[in-house]
């Protein structure tokens, strides 16, 4: 169980910091890629929007995110 949740942990990083890296292209809306990133990392950041306040066009929620789910995967026994 604890092997899946660091697995888990590391997948949804990687999965974060590919949307981020997408932000600073145009892909396509219909993109199918753009859309399962945006479907699997939308229920981790969206509660951290609530909290972290937008500071003018940057966002700094993909890197709380990653930030957070790196001490998860590592505080696990």
């Amino acid at each position: 169980m604890i092997f899946f949740l660091k697995l888990l942990c590391e997948a949804l990083t990687i999965a974060i910091f590919a949307r981020a890296v997408l932000t600073w292209f145009s892909p396509r809306p219909g993109n199918t890629l753009v859309n399962v990133l945006y479907h699997v990392t939308e229920p981790v950041l969206a509660p951290l929007r609530c909290i972290i306040p937008t500071t003018g066009r940057v966002d700094f929620t993909p890197l709380v995110a990653i930030i957070l789910l790196q001490l998860i995967a590592r505080f696990l026994p």
